[in-house]
C-alpha cells in the first residue's frame, strides 16, 4: 500500500500484523496462529517474573502441544542489557528449523522481545497480559540505554494474540492507563496538524483520521470501561491495535505521540517515582489540549469516568515535578514540533497546571 504525501509519489512498505486475535480464551489458539503463519520449530517465550506464571506457562504448554521446541527467558527492566540477553539466548538455540519469539507480558516485556526480534531478524508474536499502552502492537520500543529512555524503531509483531480474560484479570489500573494513552491521541494529532501547517511536516490524512477516530470511540465508550470485564478489555485492545496500525500507515509515531508524550518522558526524567506511561500521557493531554484551545474539560471528565488519574495527587507525583516537566518537555525530541514550541516559562507552566486542575 502506497500513500502520497506530496506531488512526488514515494513508495514504502507499511508493516502491519498479519493476524490479530482478540477474545476470551484465545491464548489457547496460539498453536493455530502458528500454523496459519507456518511457524514451527523453536519458540522463545520472553516474559516477566510475574507473567511467566500468569500466562507464559500456558503459552508454553500450547506451543509444546503444537509440536514446537519451547525455550523461555525472564526479563525484568526494559534495558538494552536485557535485549542483549535475549539475543544471546537466540544465538545459542539451534535455529536450523527457525526461531520465533513471543513477548508474553506487559509493554516492557513486549518491547524487549520486539527489539530483540528486530536485531536478530526473527519473527515476533505479541501476547499482552495487560493493555496499558499501544506498545503491544506498534513498531517502536521504549528502551533504557545509558540511563536514558529512548524510543527505538523496531517492527510490529507478525501476530497479536490478546486474551481478554487474561487482560481483564490484570489490575484495572493498567487498563485505565491504556485508555489514557488512547485518549491522548487527540492532542498528538492536533500537534501533527500544527507541525504540518507551520513547519511543512508531511502528514497522512488516513493515519490522522484513524487515530482521532480511535480516541473518539474510547471517549464515547468511557462508561463501559469497568474492572474485570472481558468486554472492556476488548474495547481497549481494539483501540490500541488501531493506534498501532495508524503509526504503521504514517511510518512514524506522529499520530500517537505529541506534546503529551514529551511531557510524560520529561516527567520520567524529573520524578523520583513516575506513574504509568498511559496515566501520564492522559494527564499531559488535559494540559496540552488547553494550550491547543480544545475541549480539555472533556478529556478530564472522560478520564475521571474511567477511573484514570487527572491530577498530580492522583498520579502520586510531587506538583513541583509537574511544573519542572512542563518546562522541560519541549527539549524531548526537539525536532518534533508541537504546541510547546520553544518551551513554557515557569509562570506559564504553573498557570497551565492550576487552570486544568492538575495542580492545586
Amino acid at each position: 500500500m502506497n500513500e502520497s504525501n506530496s506531488d512526488n509519489f514515494k513508495s514504502r512498505w507499511m508493516l502491519l500484523p498479519r493476524n490479530v486475535v482478540v477474545g476470551n480464551g484465545v491464548i489457547n489458539d496460539i498453536g493455530n496462529v502458528c500454523n496459519a503463519l507456518k511457524l514451527n520449530g523453536n519458540a522463545l517465550i520472553v516474559s516477566g517474573p510475574t507473567t511467566i506464571n500468569r500466562a507464559g506457562s500456558t503459552v508454553a504448554q500450547v506451543l509444546e502441544d503444537n509440536g514446537c521446541d519451547v525455550h523461555s527467558v525472564i526479563v525484568d527492566k526494559p534495558e538494552m542489557d536485557e535485549v542483549e540477553k535475549v539475543e544471546q539466548l537466540i544465538s545459542e538455540i539451534d535455529d536450523s528449523t527457525g526461531v520465533f519469539l513471543l513477548g508474553v507480558g506487559g509493554g516492557k516485556t513486549i518491547d524487549i522481545a520486539k527489539l530483540a526480534s528486530k536485531k536478530t531478524g526473527n519473527q515476533f508474536f505479541s501476547v499482552p497480559t495487560a493493555a496499558s499502552h499501544d506498545g503491544i502492537v506498534s513498531s517502536r520500543a521504549s528502551i533504557t540505554h545509558n540511563g536514558e529512555t529512548v524510543s527505538v524503531e523496531a517492527e510490529p509483531p507478525v501476530a497479536v494474540v490478546a486474551d481478554t480474560q487474561v487482560i481483564a484479570d490484570a489490575p484495572f489500573r493498567l487498563l485505565a492507563a491504556g485508555c489514557g494513552d488512547i485518549i491522548s491521541k487527540c492532542t498528538a494529532v492536533r500537534d501533527w496538524e500544527l507541525a504540518h501547517r507551520l513547519k511543512n511536516v508531511k502528514i497522512s490524512e488516513y493515519a490522522s483520521h484513524l487515530s482521532m477516530m480511535t480516541a473518539k470511540i474510547m471517549m464515547d465508550s468511557a462508561e463501559s470501561i469497568r474492572p474485570g470485564l472481558p468486554e472492556s478489555a476488548r474495547t481497549v485492545v481494539k483501540a490500541l491495535v488501531a493506534s498501532g496500525v495508524a503509526m504503521s500507515i504514517a511510518g512514524s509515531s506522529r499520530p500517537a505521540s505529541g506534546s503529551e508524550h514529551k511531557f510524560s518522558h520529561a516527567l520520567n526524567q524529573v520524578a523520583k517515582k513516575p506513574a504509568l506511561h498511559g496515566e501520564q500521557c492522559g494527564v499531559g493531554s488535559i494540559m496540552m489540549m488547553y494550550l491547543q484551545g480544545g475541549d480539555w474539560q472533556g478529556i478530564s471528565r472522560t478520564l475521571k469516568t474511567i477511573g484514570a488519574p487527572t491530577s498530580a495527587e492522583e498520579l502520586g507525583i510531587d506538583p513541583e515535578h509537574i511544573i519542572e516537566a512542563l518546562m522541560k518537555a519541549h527539549t524531548i525530541r526537539p525536532k518534533r514540533y508541537t504546541i510547546l514550541g520553544t518551551g513554557l516559562t515557569e509562570g506559564a507552566a504553573r498557570r497551565l497546571a492550576k487552570i486544568t486542575g492538575v495542580v492545586e
